[in-house]
């Protein structure tokens, strides 16, 4: 029997934050450089934070977001070797459900809308691994939790981290190794 992987979705295989400082820049005409949001929470981390986050409501906020350097490439491996689960805490952005949904099927077709979790807490999630950028979801992980490199978390030194998926994909055989 294969070993499971839940795998995130924003700022692990989709690249929100870049997502975020273009729609903020096109919206507010204020550019950010990603090197300004290091180490800070994603809601402090636009000069008006009441503004950032009225533009995560927006149609197409989601649906448009560039994929993550190496993600499609690394979970068609993974795939070979694991179940994949691609786990979202959508429910608060009701437009992201239909928007991450269609963007699952252009980047990553080969998932089956069977192994796409949609909830409100990853607390229900009980897989081998957990490939996240947030604690609140790894601090709970039943299997192993592996923090995958944002700029809000650059501090954190609680659990295994990955700076991109060809890391992710090393400490993956690592561990199937032991």
């Amino acid at each position: 029997m294969k070993k499971s992987i839940a795998i995130d979705m924003d700022n692990v295989i989709v690249d929100i934050e870049t997502n975020w400082i273009g729609w903020y820049e096109k919206e507010f005409g204020v550019r950010i450089d990603k090197e300004d949001l290091l180490g800070i929470p994603e809601d402090d981390a636009f000069p008006d934070p009441i503004a950032a986050r009225s533009l995560i409501y927006k149609t197409g906020f989601f649906r448009y977001a560039p994929i993550i350097n190496g993600a499609q490439e690394a979970l068609l491996k993974l795939q070979e070797h694991y179940d994949i689960f691609i786990v979202s805490a959508a429910m608060e952005f009701p437009n992201s459900l239909p928007e991450k949904y269609d963007w699952l099927n252009e980047h990553f077709p080969f998932i089956s809308w069977k192994n796409i979790v949609f909830c409100g807490d990853k607390r229900i999630i009980d897989t081998d691994y957990l490939i996240d950028d947030h604690l609140k979801n790894l601090d709970f992980c039943k299997g192993t939790p592996i923090l995958f490199t944002a700029s809000h978390n650059v501090n954190v030194t609680r659990h295994k981290r990955v700076n991109n998926w060809k890391e992710a994909l090393a400490l993956l055989e690592l561990q199937e190794e032991k």
